[in-house]
């Protein structure tokens, strides 16, 4: 069933919103430098709805230098003021809800229903979260560990951060980039998606209007080529925090490696998504179908590989591509949709190279075509079930970022859980099972940052987020993140006052 609704008068008006720029430097809005513009398309119409002047270097070390005079300040701010701070900050979003869940389903092609029961208020429950984890920043207890010194850990923040965000979760990739950051005293410098920039820039003015001070929070919209490349290279970041794919992470990295940086990276995934011959059939099928179909698809944890065990094989294939083929694809502003738009034609595109290439070794059960009609001039793309796909083949081992789930048998527990583990990737898995044992082992045994036990995509504030292998190392959300913004120094404290002129007659005797 396919609906594609009717256009909504009151979606985001973003050209007047920004007009005065689409750089946020020092508490203001103000226009890029770099000579060229930039549209941000409608990915559901291909309409243009907002042009802006990216960012050029300028920016970037304009937005740096207000971060770096900022960093005193509010590095020497107490926990309790942070997180003051952070509660107005939480309060000004929820009140600003409907002004986000609109840019945020504009600019990205997500179902407002999607905005609004899940960036939106994931992105509120993170900053009332930071807000309270700001008062549990903690060294070590001090103690006397080398005759008559005494020791002690201090936390400190890192300095300047330059993060850089991608396009599928805008909202919530600014808020996981910053609010850790921020509330351990570090200031920041985010590069958004240039595609994608509303409310990244919706974001850093909520924070300015809640009263975390000028240059603590600054966006610079750019490409990445010229505005990424120099923030993750410029010589007063600290660190950079990275989100997108493999290939540009080992780019980062390599930029990065040149002025030392902290580095913390969330790459690709690959999620399999493994059925047991005992789990629950109709919630496997109705857990995969959410999972592969979230966001189109355009989410890293996705769940993108299904294993079913033999028994549950075909049954699984015939009742997943039949609710598959009930997911309403339409108008993002309208109540009835269930799918969005992919976020541009060109992602489209590739999706659907991937699903035409496949055809040749595969069985394509149900998708694999653009919709006709009005939805053609969106980026619209059906839900797509391959099958019988071998485990080398690309299908099943390169990261397709749409709405294409990959279903493929297994006989012994052993193979499910090696064939889990077969491709680069680590940052989540679902295991389905009743069997206590069964779904403990394969929580043990499959290598991913996540595992979900007879269920898919949740996430929650407390829990951390990364991954293994190529999909890069570090933590997003929970108390896990401020490791990765902070850092450790070892104080001690001579408690005699003549344990100097004793360490001297060690070395160099008596003089």
């Amino acid at each position: 069933m396919h609906n594609p609704g009717s256009a909504t008068p009151d979606r985001f008006a973003a050209q007047e919103r920004f007009a005065d720029g689409a750089q946020f430097i020092g508490g203001r809005l103000t226009k890029g430098t770099s000579g060229r513009t930039h549209a941000v398309v409608d990915p559901a119409s291909g309409e243009e709805v907002f042009t802006y002047e990216l960012a050029g270097v300028e920016d970037v070390d304009a937005a740096v230098a207000a971060a770096r005079a900022a960093f005193p300040g509010w590095a020497a701010t107490t926990p309790g003021d942070r997180s003051d701070a952070l509660h107005r900050f939480a309060a000004v979003l929820a009140d600003r809800a409907e002004e986000f869940a609109r840019a945020e389903s504009l600019q990205c092609g997500k179902p407002l229903k999607l905005t609004r029961e899940f960036d939106v208020p994931g992105t509120i429950d993170n900053t009332a979260f930071f807000a309270g984890a700001a008062r549990h920043l903690q060294g070590q207890s001090a103690g006397e560990y080398s005759g008559d010194h005494t020791s002690y850990v201090r936390r400190e923040p890192i300095g300047v951060v330059g993060s850089i965000a991608p396009w599928n979760y805008p909202l919530q990739m600014a808020a996981w980039k910053i609010l850790p950051a921020v509330a351990a005293g570090n200031t920041v410098v985010l590069k958004p998606a240039e595609i994608t920039p509303l409310t990244s820039l919706l974001f850093a003015q909520a924070a300015t209007d809640a009263g975390i001070p000028d240059g603590v929070i600054n966006i610079v919209t750019g490409t990445g080529k010229e505005a990424g490349e120099r923030l993750v290279g410029h010589p007063d970041v600290a660190m950079t925090s990275f989100t997108g794919s493999t290939a540009v992470g080992k780019r980062v990295a390599e930029i990065a490696t040149a002025t030392v940086k902290r580095l913390h990276l969330e790459l690709g995934g690959k999620a399999p998504f493994v059925v047991f011959d005992d789990a629950d059939l109709e919630a496997a099928v109705n857990g995969a179908v959410a999972g592969a179909l979230i966001n189109t698809g355009q989410d890293c944890t996705a769940a993108t590989r299904a294993y079913v065990q033999r028994p549950l094989y075909e049954a699984f294939v015939e009742r997943t591509a039949a609710l598959m083929e009930t997911v309403r694809l339409g108008d993002p502003f309208a109540a009835g949709t269930d799918l969005g738009p992919l976020i541009s034609h060109v992602q489209r595109d590739r999706v659907a190279g991937f699903v035409d290439r496949a055809r040749g070794y595969a069985r394509v059960v149900t998708g694999g075509e653009v919709p006709e009609g009005e939805l053609a001039k969106g980026a619209y793309y059906r839900p797509t079930l391959v099958a019988d796909a071998a485990q080398d083949s690309e299908i099943v081992q390169s990261e397709i970022f749409g709405p294409v789930l990959v279903v493929l048998p297994f006989d012994s527990d052993d193979e499910g859980i090696r064939l889990a583990n077969d491709t680069p990737y680590g940052l989540a898995a679902s295991a389905w099972s009743r069997d206590v044992y069964r779904a403990n082992r394969a929580t043990r045994e499959i290598k991913a940052g996540c595992v979900w036990v007879n269920d898919h995509i949740p996430i929650i504030s407390e829990m951390p987020h990364g991954g293994y292998k190529a999909s890069g190392f570090g933590k997003d959300m929970s108390s896990y993140s401020f490791e990765e913004y902070t850092q450790i120094k070892h104080v001690m404290f001579d408690n005699t006052a003549v344990a100097a002129k004793d360490w001297h007659r060690t070395i160099f005797g008596d003089r």
